[in-house]
């Protein structure tokens, strides 16, 4: 049986860390200001916390997230070698 207040958990999660990661490059970047209650803002770990929501979605599914991250550098590579390396 599937679980679904679990995944509409990790749904959230994920549209929280990808909130946080989109906050940031735009304060990085200079597009909007950081949050006044924002005081030390660090990309690495809004990433990381983002890709630990993924993994737990993975991990529910049994999908090798190595395995699929793989294939699809190989197919970025071959449809545009120069844009994303």
């Amino acid at each position: 049986m599937v679980d679904f207040d679990l995944l509409y958990q990790w749904g959230c999660a994920i549209l929280e860390e990808l909130r946080e990661v989109s906050n940031e490059i735009n304060a990085l970047e200079g597009y909007k200001p950081r949050k006044r209650n924002v005081l030390d803002s660090n990309i690495r770990e809004k990433l990381a916390d983002l890709l630990f929501s993924v993994k737990c979605i993975a991990n529910r599914y049994q999908i090798n997230l190595s395995i699929e991250f793989n294939k699809i550098l190989k197919k970025y590579n071959k449809r545009d070698p120069s844009r994303f390396f």
